[in-house]
C-alpha cells in the first residue's frame, strides 16, 4: 500500500515512500499528476468536497503546495471550502434546484478541476502547466460532471426526481472516496478515474444520441 507524507528536497513538494523512501523526480511529478487528476474527477462529482479535501490534507501535513497555490492550505480557504461544500450539498437535496445548479456547476466543476491540476504541476512552463490543467483536469471534471447530470435527467424523466436524493447522495459518496484516494492513493484512484471516464464516455454519447432520435 502507498502512503506517503511530504518529501522535501526534490521539488516543492514530493512524496515520501515508508517502504522505498522518496522515488526520482520522474515518479513524482507522475505521482504529482496522478494527485492532481484524481482531485479534478472529484470534483466533476462535487465541486468543493475535493477542494476541502486538498485543504485539509495540506493543513494536516499530508502534502505541500507549491507557494503559488499556498492560499489554498491556509485555514481562510478551510472556512470557504466548507461553507460552499455545506452550501452545494444541501442545494442538490432540494427539488428542481438541483438542475439549476447543474448549469452552473459544469463549468465550476471545469475551473476547479482545472486549479487543482494546476496545483500539481510543478517545474513546467506557464502555459504548459495551464493547457495540461485544463486538458486533463478540466476536462476530467468536466466529463465526470456531464455523466453526473445525464443520469440526474434520467432519474428525473423515469421517477418524476423521487429518486434524484438518492443520486444526489452517490455523487457525494463519489467526492469523498476520489477526492481521498487521489491523496492517499492516487495510482490506484487515476486508474479507477480512467475506468470511469471511458464508461462515462459511453454513457453522454449515448445519451445524446437516443436524444437527438428519440428514443426513450
Amino acid at each position: 500500500m502507498i502512503l506517503f507524507q511530504p518529501c522535501r528536497g526534490h521539488s516543492e513538494f514530493g512524496f515520501l515512500f515508508f517502504s522505498t523512501g522518496c522515488k526520482n523526480r520522474s515518479m513524482e511529478t507522475f505521482l504529482s499528476i496522478a494527485v492532481g487528476i484524481g482531485l479534478a474527477a472529484a470534483c466533476g462529482f462535487r465541486v468543493f468536497v475535493p477542494l476541502l479535501i486538498l485543504n485539509l490534507a495540506s493543513l494536516a501535513g499530508a502534502l505541500t503546495l507549491p507557494s503559488g497555490f499556498a492560499w489554498m492550505g491556509s485555514p481562510a480557504a478551510t472556512v470557504a471550502f466548507a461553507t460552499a461544500t455545506a452550501a452545494e450539498i444541501i442545494g442538490y437535496y432540494v427539488p428542481w434546484f438541483d438542475h439549476a445548479l447543474d448549469t452552473i456547476a459544469t463549468p465550476a466543476a471545469i475551473a476547479a478541476g482545472t486549479l487543482t491540476t494546476a496545483a500539481f504541476l510543478t517545474d513546467v512552463s506557464p502555459f504548459l502547466k495551464w493547457t495540461t490543467a485544463l486538458i486533463a483536469g478540466g476536462g476530467t471534471a468536466g466529463l465526470i460532471q456531464a455523466s453526473t447530470v445525464v443520469l440526474r435527467a434520467k432519474s428525473s424523466l423515469a421517477t418524476g426526481g423521487a429518486a434524484n436524493p438518492l443520486f444526489a447522495t452517490m455523487e457525494i459518496a463519489g467526492a469523498l472516496v476520489t477526492g481521498i484516494l487521489a491523496v492517499l492513493l492516487p495510482v490506484v484512484c487515476l486508474v479507477l478515474v480512467l475506468i470511469f471516464c471511458l464508461w462515462a464516455v459511453r454513457k453522454v454519447i449515448r445519451f445524446f444520441s437516443e436524444k437527438n432520435t428519440g428514443s426513450p
